[in-house]
C-alpha cells in the first residue's frame, strides 16, 4: 500500500468518532472575487479537506434536451485539462483523494476529499479545479458515457419501481422541469453530442452560479485561497433564473402495464419547497406517518394489521420548487385494490385527525436521537452546508434542527398536511399486471 493511500486510510478511520457537533458549528461566509458563494466549517481534529461544489445545474436545465445535465456531470471526471481520461484517473489516483460527482433534479455537484496537507491536497485541489473549469470532453469519452447511460436507461425499463417513480414524476409535474427524468430517456440521450454538453457546461458551470462548501482542517486565510483556486478558473456567468412555478395537480389514477408479481404503487402531489415555513411540521408529521420504517402509521396499517404489502412508507422531497409528497406501496396483484384503499384512508384520516401523540412522539425522538449521524462526518457536513448555500436557508439551520423538531405540535402537523397535502388533488400511479394479463395468465 502506497504512502499516500496508508495515509488517507487512516484519516478516514479516525473520521468516524470525530465529526463536528451541530451546535458548535462555526459556518463562516463570504463570496470569491468572481461571485461564487462560499460555506466554510473549520474542522483541525483530523487532517482532511472536504471540498464540495454544487451549480443550479441539474435536470430541471435541460430544457429540450432530457438528460444533458446528467450526462455533463458526468463527464467531469473522464479528462481534464492536459489529461485525457486515463492521464486524469492516473493523476487523481497518485494524490489519494477521491473524487465525487453527481446531477439531481435542481442541481449538479461534484466533492473532492483528500489529505490536507499540501504535499497531497495542492494536487488533489488543482485536479478538482481542471474537472470543473476545463473537463476536455473528448468525443471518444462522450460516447463512451452515453453508452453506460444507455445501459443504464435500459436497465431501468426492466424495474418496475423505476418506472413507477418516472411515471409519478411525469404525471405529477407535467410539463414542469420537475417531471423529466435526471437520467434522460434512450432517446434524447441517444441524441446528446459533444455540442450539447459544451453548450450546457458553458452556461451553468460559472461562478456565480456556484456555491462552495469548505470543511476540514484549514483556517480562513486558507480556506479563502482555496475558494479562490477554485471560483477563478470559472467563466463568471450569471445565477441560473428562478424554475417556474408548479401547477396544482388534479386528481387521477394511471396504470402502466408491466409484466411484474408485485404491483408499483406511488400516491402523491407537489408538497414543500426548501424554505417552506411548514418544513418541520411536514418532517415531523411524514416520519409519524410514513417515514419512520417499521413503526410508522402506514407500515402499521397496510403490512402490521393486513399483511397487504412488503414494504409501505413516504416521503416529501423540498427542492427549490415544491417537491413531492409520495405514498409507496408494493403489493401482489389480487391484494392492490384493498391495499390501495388502506392506503388513501390512512393517508386521509392523518391529514383530517393529525398524529396520534404515541406516534408524535416516537417520530421527535427518532429524528432527534439520530440526527447526529447525519452529521457525523466531515464530508456530511460539507454536503449540508452547500445545500444550506444553494437554498439560502439560516446559518443556524443545523444547530437549531433538533429544537425545532421538538418543538413542533400536533395541531401544526394537522395543519400544514391540510395545507400542503389536497386529498383531492393526490395523483395515482401503479405499474404491474393488469386484468387482461390475469385472466391471460389464469390469475
Amino acid at each position: 500500500m502506497s504512502r499516500v493511500c496508508a495515509a488517507l486510510l487512516a484519516s478516514v478511520a479516525l473520521l468516524a468518532g470525530a465529526g463536528a457537533g451541530a451546535a458548535t458549528l462555526d459556518i463562516q461566509t463570504w463570496q470569491t472575487a468572481n461571485g461564487a458563494r462560499v460555506y466554510f466549517v473549520p474542522a483541525p481534529e483530523i487532517p482532511m479537506l472536504d471540498v464540495r461544489v454544487v451549480f443550479a445545474a441539474g435536470s430541471a436545465r435541460d430544457g429540450t434536451k432530457a438528460g444533458v445535465a446528467n450526462l455533463t456531470n458526468a463527464l467531469l471526471k473522464e479528462g481534464a485539462g492536459a489529461r485525457d481520461a486515463d492521464a486524469f484517473s492516473t493523476a487523481l489516483g497518485a494524490t489519494g483523494a477521491i473524487l465525487r460527482t453527481g446531477a439531481e433534479r435542481d442541481m449538479a455537484h461534484a466533492t473532492l476529499r483528500t489529505l490536507a496537507e499540501p504535499q497531497y491536497a495542492d494536487a488533489a485541489l488543482a485536479l478538482f479545479v481542471d474537472a470543473l473549469a476545463a473537463p476536455r470532453f473528448d468525443p471518444a469519452a462522450v460516447e463512451r458515457v452515453k453508452a453506460r447511460i444507455l445501459i443504464g436507461l435500459e436497465h431501468k425499463q426492466q424495474s418496475p419501481g423505476e418506472v413507477a417513480e418516472d411515471t409519478f414524476y411525469a404525471s405529477v409535474y407535467d410539463k414542469h422541469p420537475y417531471a423529466s427524468p435526471p437520467d434522460g430517456t434512450e432517446i434524447s440521450v441517444a441524441a446528446l453530442g459533444r455540442d450539447d454538453v459544451v453548450a450546457f457546461h458553458r452556461q451553468h458551470y460559472v461562478a456565480r452560479n456556484a456555491v462552495i462548501a469548505i470543511v476540514g482542517a484549514s483556517d480562513r486565510a486558507r480556506a479563502e485561497a482555496i475558494a479562490e483556486q477554485v471560483s477563478k478558473p470559472l467563466i463568471i456567468g450569471a445565477r441560473a433564473p428562478a424554475l417556474p412555478e408548479v401547477a396544482p395537480t388534479r386528481a387521477q389514477a394511471q396504470r402502466v402495464e408491466f409484466p411484474s408479481i408485485q404491483s408499483h404503487v406511488r400516491v402523491g402531489l407537489p408538497g414543500i419547497s426548501r424554505g417552506d415555513p411548514d418544513y418541520f411540521p411536514l418532517l415531523v408529521g411524514n416520519h409519524a406517518l410514513g417515514g419512520n420504517s417499521l413503526v410508522s402509521i402506514l407500515f402499521r396499517e397496510i403490512r402490521g394489521a393486513r399483511g397487504l404489502s412488503y414494504s409501505a412508507y413516504s416521503y416529501f422531497v423540498a427542492m427549490a420548487r415544491p417537491g413531492p409528497f409520495i405514498a409507496v406501496l408494493q403489493t401482489d396483484k389480487s391484494q392492490e385494490a384493498e391495499a390501495l384503499t388502506v392506503l388513501n384512508e390512512t393517508i386521509a384520516r392523518f391529514v383530517k385527525d393529525g398524529p396520534p401523540p404515541d406516534d408524535l412522539l416516537a417520530a421527535k425522538q427518532n429524528l432527534i436521537g439520530g440526527f447526529p449521524l447525519r452529521i457525523g462526518s466531515n464530508e456530511q457536513i460539507a454536503e449540508y452546508i452547500a445545500m444550506i448555500g444553494f437554498y439560502d436557508l439560516p446559518l443556524d439551520y443545523l444547530a437549531t434542527f433538533t429544537a425545532k423538531v421538538d418543538e413542533v405540535t400536533a395541531d401544526e402537523v394537522k395543519a400544514a398536511f391540510a395545507k400542503h397535502v389536497a386529498l383531492d388533488e393526490l395523483v395515482t400511479v401503479v405499474v404491474g399486471r393488469g386484468a387482461a394479463a390475469d385472466d391471460k395468465d389464469g390469475g
